[in-house]
């Protein structure tokens, strides 16, 4: 499996708590995620940081208005079981949304690929450092809004890290109940596509979510509603 270009350094870990400050334009990358920036703002709003241009080189601010985080827990809220396969989905949705967000507000994040195929070049570019720091900002701020039940934030983790060409980033959420740590990797498909989630121990093991025993949790039907209501066994590992 091929790496996703990031450098290879030591990681600190995250600070999960919100900043109000807000960061300029930059022309400097970073080899391992960066720790989330935003604001919940008074109004009903909420000011973030996103990453673009493989591996942090661009960064920029934007603000998601009241009105765009009432129509994303709307969208979440199609999925309202209470099973982890529904609350899974929940993730994936909410992770999605805000990526049509600051697609909206950043035009260039359509031009965005899966994986790093042919996009030299290209602005709007993600690779796993920008996807892991982007995807662990959106999960912060699903919880701080009360749309991620059942779920706690971690930070991101890595696999092979000493090795460049296969080193590869991913967001983390813990399952509250069991405990169990889950990847949620934006990655492998193009900025605004569902992420493709599995238990942590199994993207550490390099296993592939579009084949079986995660492909069905990791499936892209044309509605929300069909999303939700698949009928799937339970999770293994």
């Amino acid at each position: 499996m091929n790496g996703c270009f990031a450098l290879v350094m030591s990681y600190s870990g995250l600070v999960g708590a919100a900043a109000s400050r807000q960061l300029l334009d930059a022309d400097h990358g970073s080899s391992v995620p960066l720790p989330p920036e935003y604001a919940i703002n008074q109004n009903g709003s909420v000011t973030l940081r996103i990453c673009f241009n493989w591996s942090c080189a661009r960064r920029q601010t934007m603000t998601f208005t009241r009105n765009d985080l009432a129509l994303l827990k709307s969208q979440m809220r199609l999925c309202p079981g209470k099973r982890i396969e529904e609350r899974l989905q929940r993730v994936r949705i909410g992770v999605w949304q805000m990526e049509l967000l600051a697609q909206k507000y950043l035009p260039s994040l359509a031009n965005d690929l899966a994986i790093n195929d042919f996009e030299v070049g290209v602005d709007g570019r993600t690779d796993c450092v920008d996807n892991a720091s982007n995807t662990t900002t959106y999960l912060h701020i699903l919880q701080d809004i009360q749309e991620l039940a059942g779920w706690q934030v971690s930070s991101p983790k890595v696999r092979n890290l000493f090795d460049v060409a296969s080193v590869h980033w991913t967001a983390v959420i813990i399952d509250t109940e069991s405990k169990t740590p889950w990847s949620v990797d934006s990655w492998y498909r193009p900025n605004g596509h569902l992420p493709i989630v599995m238990p942590l121990a199994s993207w550490i093991d390099e296993k592939k979510g579009w084949e079986p025993p995660f492909n069905r949790m990791n499936s892209t039907p044309h509605s929300i509603s069909k999303l939700c209501r698949r009928k799937s066994p339970a999770y293994r590992r």
